[in-house]
């Protein structure tokens, strides 16, 4: 009998909060049964055609038209989007044609369907997972030399006494990240690196995923750079990206305070008090997963060969981070430079090759939970654009702020936003299907356009810190995390996110409209 058993009296029920997969397969049914809810319907989609240098448009029947890519067929559909954006590959996926939705014969999905959105969710995530198997047979590689222990020794005793200066500049670089260029899906890599240094420190699987990917999200949230999020959504509202820069600016400055200032509490609190831990039930299971043996120094000597393995293992990343901003580098690339790496690992390391290759496996094969997870929540947004359900509510949507008063409009297209990012939890995704219908609106309520791109940033990402349908199950699941314990962790920072936006967008409608 579990410990966990002995501790429950008799005859009393106690909650056990679901798993990644339950939640996200509870989810799943939810979105099966608004298919049945929700009327279909559908915008005509443009979609750059590169091979022939044409406008393809879909029409909401799935008829197809071939259309000259000028500027003049642009303002024929009132389409606000610069002839650049198709040529030079910026926009690739499809647009929603403004004044184009029509409601469809019902396509209702059955359970019966599941199974099978589940793997065609799974097969669009292919990218993402080979990438999650290299990274992870990487690291069995350097865990398999020693390098970890090692280096982990000589960190713990250079940073004693100074313990949060690491949570601070991992906080920073993935602000920064965010902020620049989306470093979201790619910070799963930082998790094996860091988590083991975190609980050598004193701290929890909380303050693991808040310094990376409540930090990274964040800075995505108040996107400056991003090229995924802010610059293809000002272009799809037709405007240069630097237009409301400074608003982002000023609300990422702040941002970032108030959330390092949090780390810096909680990490202060636990530090006092493990107890107080919101994971404090689960810290074995972390421990557990990260945790490396650090009480026999001598057995791990920090020699010039792993200094070495592990500096490749360092220069991985940001070789991964200057590949996506310099080179366009995408999940194929950037797994198959880690896997470069693990090769030439695998030579210096001078171990036999039975033994490396099952380390590389054992690697590879912890991170599956985490890769299926990422396909089923693919399932879940396959579900509702197969029941042509996500067009109906971005219609619905358009048309409860349209005809509202500038103040009122902006606020409830924040939370508008913000709900749309359960549904589309794609930045780029919900920018080029939402921004060409709602950009439009803008006008009519008197709105700068820029405005409308910083309710879009701050309503989506409030709702991607906790939202199941985005990268949070993954996160959780390779830490072991409770989602009820990361949503006692972050809601103050959601509702900071919703208050403070609401506050600046109601101050850029008064000084800028």
């Amino acid at each position: 009998m579990s410990t966990h058993t002995q501790n429950v009296p008799k005859g009393k029920w106690k909650f056990k909060v679901p798993s990644a997969f339950t939640i996200l397969f509870i989810v799943l049914i939810l979105a099966v049964i608004g298919t049945w809810l929700i009327p279909s319907g559908s915008y005509s989609k443009l979609k750059y055609n590169s091979a022939n240098k044409s406008f393809v448009v879909t029409n909401p029947h799935g008829e197809k038209s071939t259309l000259p890519a000028t500027k003049e067929t642009l303002d024929n559909l009132k389409v606000s989007i610069a002839i650049d954006q198709f040529t030079e590959g910026k926009i690739r996926k499809p647009i929603s044609v403004p004044d184009t939705y029509e409601r469809l014969e019902s396509a209702p999905k059955s359970l019966l369907d599941i199974p099978e959105a589940m793997v065609h969710g799974t097969i669009q995530a292919a990218d993402i997972m080979v990438f999650i198997f290299v990274l992870g047979g990487m690291i069995g590689v350097v865990n398999e030399t020693g390098s970890f222990n090692a280096g982990l020794i000589a960190l713990t005793k250079r940073t004693k006494g100074r313990e949060f200066l690491l949570i601070f500049f991992v906080s920073i670089f993935m602000i920064l990240g965010g902020t620049s260029c989306g470093l979201e899906e790619e910070a799963v890599a930082f998790y094996p690196i860091l988590c083991p240094i975190f609980i050598a420190l004193g701290y929890d699987s909380i303050i693991s995923v808040g310094a990376i990917f409540l930090a990274g999200s964040l800075g995505t949230t108040y996107s400056t750079i991003n090229p995924f999020a802010v610059v293809i959504a000002s272009s799809a509202a037709g405007i240069p990206f630097t237009e409301g820069i400074v608003w982002r600016v000023i609300g990422l400055v702040a941002g970032s305070t108030v959330l390092i200032g949090y780390l810096y509490w909680y990490a202060k609190k636990i530090k006092k008090d493990p107890s107080f831990s919101y994971t404090y039930e689960d810290r074995e299971d972390f421990h557990k997963r990260y945790e490396t043996d650090l009480s026999h120094s001598d057995k791990y000597p920090f020699t010039l060969k792993r200094k070495i393995i592990l500096s490749m293992f360092g220069i991985a990343f940001p070789l991964m981070v200057y590949g996506v901003i310099m080179w366009g580098w995408w999940f194929p690339q950037m797994a198959g430079s880690f896997l470069m790496i693990v090769i030439v690992m695998m030579f210096i390391a001078g171990l036999p090759e039975e033994r490396v290759l099952n380390a590389f496996m054992k690697g590879a094969s912890s991170l599956v939970p985490v890769s299926l997870i990422i396909g089923l929540a693919r399932a879940v947004n396959l579900v509702m654009e197969q029941g042509l359900i996500s067009d109906t509510i971005l219609y619905y949507a358009s048309n409860m702020v349209s005809g509202m008063s500038s103040y009122t409009f902006i606020i409830a297209l924040l939370f508008i936003f913000f709900l749309l990012g359960f549904i589309v939890p794609s930045s780029s995704g919900l920018a080029v299907l939402s921004m060409p219908i709602i950009a439009p609106l803008a006008d009519t309520a008197g709105i700068d356009r820029s405005i409308i791109v910083s309710a879009y940033n701050w309503g989506q990402y409030a709702m991607l810190y906790l939202a199941p349908t985005g990268l949070v199950l993954a996160t959780l699941q390779m830490l072991g995390m409770k989602y009820s314990h990361w949503f006692k962790f972050v809601w103050p920072i959601v509702l900071y996110t919703l208050g403070s936006g609401a506050l600046m967008l109601c101050i850029q409608v008064a000084l800028v409209s």
